[in-house]
């Protein structure tokens, strides 16, 4: 029996004796082969040169691919050209193999059937793996919602467009040797940072979210994060009388700088210092400038050296002490009052003092102290007569009023901050909350979402942003906005996590709640989460203790909150007691009552209703 393709013996006549002289009656052995037809099939795959054909193949493939590479650098030429290229080329060494191969059976033979299905195998095998492992897998076309979005794997250039006329202030580097000098250099930036956000058509990022890249920024890092096309940087050294400031601004989406520029100054002349620079950093970047700019830029500032410094070193203060208890807030409103002292026509320095003092007020019950109120507004209007075109004014005075509940006065202080400012962060942060409180949800979620563009690294900005959206009974994106703003600052997130836990509970997820409520139980907001999250999932005792907690903490001051509680309690007699009390107390919380989901089961109480028109709030 033969084999397909093997020759066999050759015959011979019954008078030729058969090869090898043995006369048996089997068949003689085949003579050895006279050519390369009778060899094995790797035998003759090297005879053909089939294994140097290919190796050629591959090391000119291979030069080839590399020179496609660098030319598509050069010319900027897409990703797609060299992938093509490098399949085109794979599938090529099949072909070339096969070439070879038939070019070693020209002089010889046809190629053997089974020869022939092994080469046709492997070219669609080889085929297959390349459309395989080329073609665009539909597992990553289509990311989940919580996958990053497609655009990451882009280069950044393509998928970074942010608004032409944006900008991001860095802090300004000290470079006067001695680290008790950094609250100046911290200050010139701020007051740069807030003159720029006078101008016209100019989007700035707000000082919390610049600030937080103080340690090697990186400008990419920068412009990603807070979406500007600009990063302006620089440093300042100070010295006993000048002062020597280098500013360079720079191109986030190219790198490249646009500007830069050294000045000397004598300190007496720092507001024109900051008025120059922020002047020329807009004509940088080709804004028109409506108006007089440079005095919008110099407004409510001072010419006193000593008490833009007591100014700066107040600043400082305050954004140290947060402003949560007395004894932090003394030390920044001593230097507002010394800067005051220095320059009495400080309209910046009254803003700042008075917003401060009534927030401090505010968040230790001094608000029923009535000489603090009238200290504030005095503050307020003073800022407001000096300088009637500064923002800060009005939204120290707003403040003031929501907090005494003259609430159209407030809805027109901050009518007038906004349209002065409207890349104000104080005035985006405080006014948005204000428009939440009047029912006007679009647009306190509009403002909200604008701080947050402005300032998106500052936990204040998102948490307005989880309260516009809260009152709105928005509950899930609230949920989201509380979560980006504990994410940002989770060391001092104990607000925004008892806001985090009530939106749960009203949201009806429980466990959560408790879980985000239990995370700074000693915390007064916490503790009312906790009042009513325990009472609802059974746990009377421990919800009595809650609400226990709550008055040790608060006192009647907190008649607001203890409505809410009893409300959700389902006690209605109660929680209509304690409201009726808190509007013979002035207390500031009902600022919240038109628009808070807590209060709803009460909305068709006379008694309610009676409290509502009491309170009088603007449509």
């Amino acid at each position: 029996m033969t084999t397909e393709g093997t020759p066999s013996p050759k015959p011979h006549s019954d008078d030729t004796p058969p090869a090898g002289g043995a006369s048996s009656g089997r068949p003689a052995e085949p003579a050895p082969p006279t050519d390369g037809r009778n060899s094995t099939f790797w035998t003759r795959v090297k005879e053909h040169k089939v294994v140097q054909w290919t190796i050629a193949y591959g090391a000119a493939a291979y030069t080839l691919l590399h020179i496609v590479e660098m030319v598509s650098g050069a010319f900027d030429w897409p990703h797609l050209v060299a992938r093509v290229t490098t399949v085109l080329l794979s599938l090529g060494l099949p072909v070339a193999a096969t070439l070879a191969w038939y070019h070693g059976h020209r002089a010889l033979r046809r190629i053997s059937g089974p020869e022939l299905a092994i080469l046709t195998i492997l070219l669609v095998i080889a085929g297959g793996v390349l459309w395989f492992v080329g073609r665009p897998s539909h597992e990553h076309s289509v990311a989940p919602e919580s996958a990053a979005p497609a655009s990451t794997s882009l280069p950044v250039a393509a998928a970074f467009t942010p608004p032409p006329h944006s900008i991001a202030v860095l802090p300004f580097v000290n470079l006067s040797g001695d680290a008790s000098q950094d609250y100046f250099s911290d200050g010139l930036t701020e007051e740069l940072l807030n003159s720029l956000a006078q101008v016209n058509d100019l989007q700035v990022a707000a000082r919390t979210s610049s600030f937080s890249f103080r340690e090697h920024p990186d400008i990419a890092t920068v412009a990603h994060k807070l979406n500007v096309a600009a990063v302006l940087e620089g440093s300042v050294r100070r010295s006993a009388h000048t002062v020597r400031v280098t500013a360079q601004l720079i191109n986030a989406v190219s790198g490249y700088h646009l500007w830069s520029k050294t000045y000397d100054r004598d300190l007496g002349d720092v507001l024109k210092l900051q008025t120059e620079i922020a002047t020329a950093v807009a004509t940088a970047l080709k804004v028109t400038l409506l108006g007089d700019e440079a005095a919008k830029i110099e407004l409510g500032g001072t010419r006193s050296p000593a008490a833009f410094d007591a100014y700066l070193r107040g600043l400082k203060l305050y954004r140290i002490a947060k402003g949560t208890t007395p004894m932090e807030c003394r030390e920044p409103i001593a230097a507002f009052t010394s800067a005051l002292a220095l320059d009495s026509s400080y309209a910046l320095a009254y803003a700042d003092r008075g917003l401060v003092t009534w927030e401090c007020a505010t968040n230790t019950t001094q608000w029923l102290d009535q000489p603090i109120a009238q200290q504030v507004r005095a503050d307020a209007e003073r800022a407001i007569a000096l300088a009637p075109g500064l923002a800060d004014g009005y939204v120290a005075l707003g403040w003031l009023e929501v907090g005494l509940l003259n609430l159209t006065a407030a809805d027109q202080a901050c009518g007038r901050a906004l349209a002065l400012a409207p890349g104000n962060d104080l005035a985006l942060y405080h006014c948005g909350l204000i428009a939440a409180y009047l029912g006007r949800a679009d647009s306190a979620i509009s403002t909200a979402r604008q701080g947050v563009a402005l300032d998106p690294l500052n936990p204040l900005s998102h948490r307005a942003l989880g309260d516009a959206l809260r009152y709105a009974r928005r509950y899930q994106e609230a949920i989201t906005a509380y979560q980006a703003s504990i994410a940002v600052d989770p060391e001092h997130a104990a607000e925004a996590d008892a806001l985090l836990g009530i939106t749960y509970y009203l949201a009806g997820n429980l466990p959560p709640a408790q879980s985000s409520c239990e995370a700074k139980p000693d915390y007064f907001r916490s503790a009312l989460c906790l009042a009513m999250v325990y009472e609802r999932i059974g746990r009377h005792a421990d919800a009595t203790a809650a609400l226990a907690k709550m008055t040790q903490l608060g006192g009647d001051s907190a008649a607001y909150q203890y409505s809410e509680v009893h409300t959700q309690w389902g006690d209605r007699k109660a929680a209509l007691e304690w409201l009726e009390k808190a509007l013979r107390l002035r207390d500031p919380g009902l600022a919240y009552a038109k628009t808070d989901p807590l209060l709803d089961p009460l909305r068709q109480e006379p008694r309610f209703q009676a409290v509502m028109r009491e309170l009088r709030f603007p449509n």
